[in-house]
């Protein structure tokens, strides 16, 4: 597509003349929308070979400029400068995603490197580090270096990286020995591995597994934060700081003297060895002498491009005028100081006196700047058909009889089958594209790609038709975002245990986790695990014998009481768990055997109809819908009825896999019911149906409350002489009198939502009928063992591609940032949720909201109004009745309001983690960004938890991780779901892990499954110190995963991975380790050998095997084999099972080795059996 336009625009006398004076002169272009105007500067970037900065008025015109430009210019020589307005972006802490964009984005322009810069107006006029000084902040390390290490970990400090014990998060580094762990804001973790002070090697490296993947000869680091924060930067705050304050502080009411003193004090606190960048860049004004802004950034060599001038005017006045507000307030209030800012108010008017400038207006518009040329230009909006096909077909031989081309963008190669083949029936005339050196008017041409829209330009005889003319769907391709956090990060902190965890010890019951010691036993040192008992007792487990302890989770966060060490009450706890897993496992398998014996409907393998359909799903299927879709379908197609649970988070498309399925079974002759719990979701969902299916001969009814008795009654009737192919409806279905002519496919939406009677109800439904239910509660994987066969699931963990991220925001409680938060949504036509959890005073609430936003309608939502009230207020939301809705968290659940993209949460930190989750999940659902705010009350201390939880949820702004973060707490609930109330109490008594574990036993034994026995347990007692010292692995949390992983080992090769790995991350190992090692080797040998315990009786090692391993070995290679142990060795036989005694011989050398030896002798003189 760009050689066709390209020719067309080169050819074209306007934009030769453009062309001339671009980036030289000042120029004015009127008459270009959107991508037409995004075409020309292009071609512009492509054809010279400079740099381009667009500046915009706001960061929304970035992202449409952004967007269209995709298609001519490469992702990665794009670059965007994101920064929401000044009060959430200095004032709150904000994503890592942003900030990666603007770091990027200022190193770009720093180092003069060509690309096309958008800058939005806010952006152009924020104060930045002086541009040396951020050229100086950039580190390249090459291998072979040699580096000052003190002076490097400075320079990281100062770029605002942090020092932690162990890498996780960006914009952290670690040190252990001479290796040096970073995760740089823009690039993946690396490892440098120093030799004395040369870098010896750089290698990537895993944050999960923290292990080395491949080699590099260098890396660049980015600083990790706007600001370039030097000690003398820190003098210099506080000496500005200090007068600041005392010129503010006469200057205010008496009142707030005391909150300004507060603030002023509260900076003053930095460390110098950590400085917290989100704190600090409030007082930008106060670090540099003289602060920069990106003009200052932007080359000398650049062409500078005003998108709509006038436009950029009016947002700088606003701008100016709404910064000036906030500041008075934050002085006012006391939370800030006089001569404190954060924009400079020049900035633009600098670039257009300094520059060249070539504006973009779409209208001729009088503008009071300085003009050299006038270039008009005309293009025209693509007429939108929507399918309609003989308006399409007319606009097209219009088209074509003029002598235009036409390019049409399509979005897949299967689309542009489509489009072929709608050309053809229009008889209208396609060239291959490429074929463009001679292209004569009067073709049409058919592409990938995608443009926000389409753009005729008429002087040129070239139409460019979208997608979203042809058809009604959107724009939706957004470049991948690289997820700036792995999700197993956070998730393996669930297992991973911190001290005062509850734990549960199979034998003993739940106690407190107290941490690792090492402990001297026999002059041997050892560690151990130490778990508090009820009153003084603690219990000491050897790291070995970990797999006994687990941690205790319990739905709802609940604290368990501590058992008494060796009391009977565990026993019996235990002994009543077991009953009620008994109990379940007989359900189960009775189930089990119903379901295997029913008969269902066999369906056909798929139509070209159905294939028809699926390829007008406008988005991309994930990996997982497109599994899932395949195992429903096959399920359908085999003879026994279908019954699978189809799990996945809010929002994650599990409605269209439904869709397909529902159709397979229409097309079949089939109805199909889709049962949902609400009103509102049935409307949803009955919207939805009729748009997807709009082309099909498929007639859908809805049975809700919203339908009039008639309606209802004509429906019923429908259903039972089979005019009637898909309805939805809420429990109204599960009537008495709602006879079906051929039900094929029930699907039940959220089915833990209905009640007792209404399940069995749907059970009597069930029978014979395949059956698909969707739920986002997921289910805990360990049930899913004891489910199998009993249900089958298929679950979607992997986000839709186009839903951005949610920005997240940690606030202090402050009504001005509510206001503006409010009235930014407002603005841009937008609906915002308001949570605030506290039913007696929620009118209230709304009343202050209402003093706040005057203009604004709000509604209010909460538990305590009948169903019916609640519905109607919700629907009343979505038809767009209110502005904002004040809140419960009854919101938590299901409704999809895709114009509400703002969500405040008042004392966010009272909320679990799960829940946070789910409410921010209720905003972004739609191709606009969501905003939530998380506010905190002022100068309140959160608890750990609370801080750690809103962090957590702050650096998850990419979707898809609340799958994994709720699935704790979920899986609880979850496994309460499937498996009834009842047994949440008992869930609760041994910790959920230890139940599951049970429970996979029970059916297990049941079915007459033998489990496979683990890694048999072989007792190992030598007194000789092997064990993990402090000194050599310092963090708790990987001394313990380290334990796990040797616990675990049964192969050589796992061994040397294992080793591998210990000299990758923690450096050469000392002696005490290396013990260790040869103790796991002992055990891989006994292991294959069948020995059961080797004891260490002070003067001998005595080696016990079992029965078995006593027959395989052959006595006669044995003796050859140990000739060298002498008489050291003696071999006896009791039972059947020998035993070999090695006598510790203060003459022959170290027994420790020569036990070794006679391990690796017993394993070689194993008889092979024959392969007869």
């Amino acid at each position: 597509m760009k050689s066709i336009i390209t020719d067309y625009l080169n050819k074209d006398k306007r934009y030769e003349e453009l062309n001339d004076v671009f980036g030289h002169e000042n120029v004015l272009v009127t008459g270009l929308s959107g991508a037409a105007k995004a075409t020309v500067m292009a071609e512009k970037y492509l054809s010279s070979n400079r740099p381009m900065v667009v500046v915009t008025n706001n960061l929304y015109q970035a992202d449409k400029l952004e967007a269209d430009l995709q298609q001519y210019i490469e992702a990665e020589d794009i670059y965007k400068y994101p920064l929401q307005d000044i009060m959430t972006e200095e004032f709150s802490t904000q994503s890592p995603q942003l900030m990666s964009e603007r770091v990027r984005t200022l190193t770009a322009l720093a180092q003069g490197q060509r690309g096309f810069f958008i800058i939005p107006l806010n952006g152009l006029k924020k104060l930045q580090t002086p541009v040396e000084m951020w050229q100086n902040h950039q580190i390249t390390l090459k291998v072979g270096d040699d580096i000052d290490v003190d002076a490097f970990f400075n320079k990281l400090v100062n770029m605002g990286y942090r020092r932690e014990s162990v890498v996780s998060h960006i914009g952290e580094f670690s040190v252990r020995g001479g290796i040096i762990d970073i995760y740089p804001l823009i690039g993946e973790p690396v490892r440098i591995e120093l030799f004395d002070t040369e870098v010896d090697s750089i290698r990537q490296f895993d944050v999960e597994s923290q292990r080395s993947e491949a080699n590099q000869d260098d890396v660049h680091i980015t600083s990790a934060s706007d600001y370039i924060i030097t000690e003398d930067v820190l003098k210099r705050i506080k000496t500005e700081l200090k007068t600041a304050y005392e010129t503010t502080r006469p200057k205010i009411e008496k009142a707030v003297r005391q909150d300004v003193k507060d603030t002023y004090e509260s900076f003053l606190q930095f460390d110098t060895n950590f400085i917290d960048h989100q704190v600090i860049r409030r007082l930008v004004a106060f670090m540099y002498e003289q602060p920069a802004t990106l003009v200052d950034y932007i080359s000398n060599n650049a062409i500078i491009v005003v998108d709509e001038y006038n436009r950029v005017k009016d947002t700088e006045e606003t701008l100016m005028s709404e910064v000036n507000d906030f500041m008075q307030q934050l002085i006012e209030s006391g939370k800030g100081f006089i001569g404190q800012y954060f924009l400079d108010d020049d900035a633009f008017e600098n670039l257009i006196k300094t520059r060249n400038i070539t504006y973009f207006t779409l209208f001729t518009a009088s503008m009071p700047v300085k003009l050299d040329h006038i270039i008009k230009f005309s293009s025209k909006p693509v007429q939108q058909f929507y399918g309609q096909y003989d308006i399409m077909r007319s606009e097209f031989q219009r088209y074509i009889n003029n002598g235009y081309t036409v390019v049409v963008l399509v979005e897949t190669e299967t689309k542009k089958e489509r489009v072929k083949a709608m050309m053809n029936e229009m008889h209208i005339p396609i060239v291959e594209a490429g074929a463009s050196a001679n292209i004569q008017g009067g073709h049409a041409v058919i592409v990938e790609g995608s443009l926000s829209e389409g753009f005729e330009l008429p002087y040129m005889s070239l139409a460019v038709v979208t997608e979203r003319e042809l058809f009604k769907s959107k724009q939706k391709k957004a470049k991948k975002r690289t997820p700036t956090m792995t999700n197993a990060e956070r998730i393996k902190s669930y297992q991973d245990l911190k001290v005062g965890d509850y734990v549960v010890h199979v034998h003993h019951g739940v106690g407190r986790y107290l941490g690792v010691e090492t402990l001297e036993v026999g002059d041997v040192h050892r560690d151990y695990i130490k778990i508090q008992y009820k009153g003084t007792d603690q219990l000491f487990v050897p790291v070995d014998q970990m797999d006994q302890v687990q941690k205790y989770v319990a739905s709802e966060d609940k604290t368990p009481k501590l058992n008494k060490l060796g009391g009977t009450e565990w026993k019996k706890t235990k002994a009543k768990v077991q009953q009620s897993v008994e109990d379940i496992a007989d359900e189960l398998i009775e189930l089990y055997r119903e379901r295997e014996m029913a008969e269902g409907h066999q369906f056909g393998p798929d139509t070209e109809q159905q294939h028809e359909f699926e390829m007008d799903f406008p988005y991309d299927l994930t990996a997982d819908q497109a599994k899932s879709i395949d195992e429903i379908k096959e399920d359908m197609e085999k003879e026994r009825p279908m019954d699978r649970l189809l799990c996945g988070d809010v929002g994650y498309g599990k409605t269209e896999v439904a869709l397909r399925a529902a159709f397979k079974a229409v097309m079949e002759g089939r109805q199909v019911a889709f049962l949902v719990p609400t009103t509102i979701l049935a409307q949803q969902h009955y919207e939805t149906l009729l748009e997807r299916m709009q082309d099909f001969p498929v007639n859908i009814q809805l049975m809700s409350r919203f339908r009039t008795p008639k309606e209802i009654k004509e429906t019923k009737q429908g259903l039972k002489d089979g005019t009637i192919d898909i309805v939805v409806g809420t429990h109204k279905l599960l009537a008495k009198d709602v006879k079906y002519k051929d039900l094929g496919l029930l699907v039940v939406d959220e089915e833990q939502r209905f009640g007792v009677r209404h399940k069995e109800r749907i059970k009597t439904l069930k029978t014979n009928v395949d059956v698909l239910t969707l739920t986002a509660t997921p289910i805990p994987r360990t049930l899913h063992m004891s489910m199998l066969g009993v249900r089958d699931l298929s679950v979607i963990e992997t986000p839709p591609e186009n839903r951005f991220p949610v920005q997240t925001y940690v606030l202090e409680q402050n009504t001005n940032f509510i206001k503006e938060a409010l009235e930014r949504e407002l603005a841009r036509g937008g609906q915002a949720f308001y949570l605030y959890n506290r039913v007696q005073s929620i009118y209230e609430k709304r009343e202050q909201l209402q003093m706040l936003m005057p203009d604004a309608t709000i509604g209010v939502a909460h538990g305590r109004m009948t169903e019916r009230e609640l519905e109607d207020t919700m629907i009343g939301f979505v038809n767009g009745e209110y502005d904002i809705l004040v809140t419960t968290t009854i919101i938590e659940t299901g409704v999809d309001v895709p114009n509400a993209n703002t969500l405040i949460i008042e004392e966010a930190d009272r909320f679990g983690l799960s829940q946070l989750y789910q409410l921010r999940g209720r905003v972004g659902r739609s191709s606009r960004v969501g905003y939530a705010y998380f506010l905190h009350l002022t100068n309140k201390v959160l608890s750990e938890t609370a801080e750690e939880r809103l962090q957590a949820i702050k650096e998850f702004t990419e979707l898809g991780s609340g799958f994994k973060i709720a699935m704790r707490d979920l899986n609880i609930r979850g496994a309460g779901n499937l498996l009834g109330k009842q047994q949440h109490g008992f869930i609760d008594s041994v910790g959920f892990d230890l139940y599951s574990q049970m429970l996979e036993e029970a059916v297990n034994e049941k079915r007459g499954i033998k489990q496979e026995s683990e890694t048999p347990e072989i007792e190992i007692e030598l007194n000789i110190d092997a064990y993990l010292p402090t000194s050599y692995i310092p963090n708790e949390q990987s001394k313990i995963e380290i334990y796990k992983k040797l616990r675990q080992i049964e192969t050589e090769n796992e061994l040397m991975d294992i080793k591998d790995e210990l000299i990758d991350r923690f450096n050469d190992y000392p002696v005490e380790v290396e013990r260790l090692l040869d103790i796991v080797e002992i055990r891989i040998h006994a292991l294959h050998v069948g020995v059961t315990r080797i004891k260490d009786t002070g003067k001998a090692i005595e080696i016990y095997l079992s029965e078995k391993g006593t027959e395989d070995i052959n006595g006669e290679a044995l003796f050859k084999q140990t000739l060298p142990l002498g008489r050291d060795m003696k071999v006896g036989v009791s039972e059947g099972a020998m035993t070999v005694t090695l006598m510790k011989n203060k003459k022959a050398g170290a027994w420790f080795d020569r036990l070794k030896f006679l391990m690796k002798a017993l394993e070689e003189s194993m008889v092979i059996p024959d392969e007869a």
